[in-house]
């Protein structure tokens, strides 16, 4: 597999023996890794606004200004889906790292055969995923998971993805997006590409989704999409 990780700590000697620790892992384990460091919160959150496809983050607790715990809250109110393993030299702080799904705290000095048992279980985590999609939002590259997207309709020359949590615009053609996605998603109509795991209810004339939204359903549609249904409920 082919993992990007990001470590943030204001400490070069950690963050350079982290790194070496994690491509240490990749290599021992069949792993590809490219590996970002950062010397604090700030230089990750420039270069996380115009990139999020990120895996796996190693933070330190206790760095300056904006802490590792700030930090990862900020990527969860985005909707970072990545594995999030703290850093830290003490223990007080482990209690907020429910609020942001961490997956582990490492204590300082990190020990490598307990950092590669943790990136083993992000591993396992990040496969155990549902697909997902990358899209490029306003020169901002997400990561959609396939279980947030309700349905995309395409206009003349974008596309809207209504997801769960919000609406996200890009530049593709309808075509192109659902050649991305997994069998998951049917084309009701010319204009609409429907999640069929948030399908609630099929009519002649129309589709309703989770959450109330009704799409279109084009004529001689009916059929295909009720086996489509079927085969993937």
């Amino acid at each position: 597999m082919d993992y990007r990780a990001a470590i943030c700590d204001d400490s070069n000697a950690d963050r350079e023996s982290i790194a070496g620790m994690v491509r240490r892992w990749a290599e021992a384990a069949g792993h590809r890794v490219q590996v970002s460091e950062y010397p604090s919160a700030e230089s990750f959150l420039f270069q996380y606004a115009g990139d999020r496809n990120y895996h796996i983050l190693l933070l330190d607790v206790e760095m300056r200004d904006i802490s590792g715990i700030d930090l990862a809250k900020r990527v969860r109110a985005e909707g970072g889906r990545a594995e999030i393993v703290f850093i830290t030299s003490h223990f007080e702080f482990i209690a907020e790292g429910y609020e942001v799904d961490a997956l582990h705290y490492l204590v300082k000095p990190v020990a490598e055969q307990k950092l590669f048992s943790v990136l083993d279980r992000a591993a396992a985590r990040l496969a155990a995923e549902p697909p997902s999609v990358l899209i490029s939002c306003d020169g901002i590259t997400v990561k959609l998971p396939e279980t947030d997207i309700l349905y995309a309709e395409a206009f003349a020359h974008y596309l809207e993805i209504h997801t769960k949590s919000g609406v996200y615009r890009i530049k593709e053609s309808i075509t192109a997006f659902s050649e991305k996605l997994s069998p998951d998603f049917y084309r009701a109509h010319r204009s609409y590409l429907v999640n069929l795991k948030a399908v609630e209810r099929i009519s002649r004339t129309a589709v309703r989704l989770a959450g109330g939204a009704e799409i279109p359903l084009a004529r001689g549609k009916y059929d295909g999409i009720n086996r489509a249904f079927i085969e993937r409920n």
